[in-house]
């Protein structure tokens, strides 16, 4: 059977990383052209990102999160309220590594107490990868590889199957062995690149992601997630690697 393949829009909404190095958003990609818009990552500036692009926020089914640190989950509570205020009525499904319900719902009491109470016309439900396990969620395959990078639940590097299109997303991690299976097969490759040369724990470096370019069996690859010091050694990247801003798109 021939897989069928539609015109993919990825669409920066935040390519920062958490201290919005370069006045950069917080990390968010949204997923369009397949049917349900998919955002993979949520940073607390989510929305903002997301309605400068011109995305109506209650048309994301599926939010996939590669690990539970506020620049790349906060923005759930946000959405949800978004979309509560704004008469959402399509239910929301939140995809990511084990312990992402329970810390989901500690952020809304936390932000909004009473909110994970509250009852609205939507369900939010929560699907926990399994590291190596697809889950079909929405017509988008979601595979998770269990990466390096501390934060107090398992942190994934994600590959998605979307529209007859694979793209793959290391989230924070530093070099590990499961980058090249994130990797592989992927039209695109979206790859945190923190900084030049300089190694931080839990953290990729460009010198180090490039020492491994030759491993990484995909087609383009694009820099996310990037500090000040990276952000000022961009000139010196290889023409062929795509850097990453708020708001650019990528047509697969």
């Amino acid at each position: 059977m021939v897989a069928v393949t539609s015109a993919v829009e990825v669409l920066f909404a935040g390519a920062g990383d958490a201290f919005g190095s370069g006045g950069r958003l917080q990390a968010a990609m949204c997923l369009s052209g397949a049917g349900a818009r998919v955002l993979v990552d949520c940073g607390a500036t989510a929305l903002v990102g997301l309605k400068r692009g011109g995305v109506d926020p209650n048309d994301v089914y599926v939010v996939v999160v590669t690990h539970l640190h506020g620049d790349h989950y906060a923005g759930i509570p946000f959405l949800i309220l978004d979309g509560q205020f704004r008469r959402r009525d399509r239910n929301l499904t939140v995809v990511g590594p084990a312990g992402t319900r329970a810390r989901l719902r500690a952020a809304m009491d936390v932000l909004y107490p009473g909110m994970a109470e509250v009852e609205r016309r939507f369900a939010v439900h929560v699907v926990e990868l399994q590291p190596g396990v697809p889950a079909k969620i929405e017509g988008a395959i979601v595979t998770g590889h269990e990466v390096v990078h501390a934060s107090g639940a398992p942190a994934l590097g994600l590959q998605l199957g979307y529209g007859g299109r694979t793209i793959a997303y290391t989230g924070d991690t530093e070099w590990t062995a499961a980058i090249p299976a994130v990797a592989d097969g992927a039209e695109l490759l979206v790859a945190e690149a923190y900084t030049w040369n300089r190694r931080i724990r839990y953290h990729l470096d460009w010198e180090t992601l490039s020492s491994h370019r030759a491993e990484l069996r995909c087609g383009q690859l694009a820099l996310t997630h990037m500090s000040d010091d990276m952000l000022t050694r961009i000139s010196d990247l290889p023409a062929d690697v795509i850097v990453a801003h708020d708001g650019m798109r990528i047509s697969l």
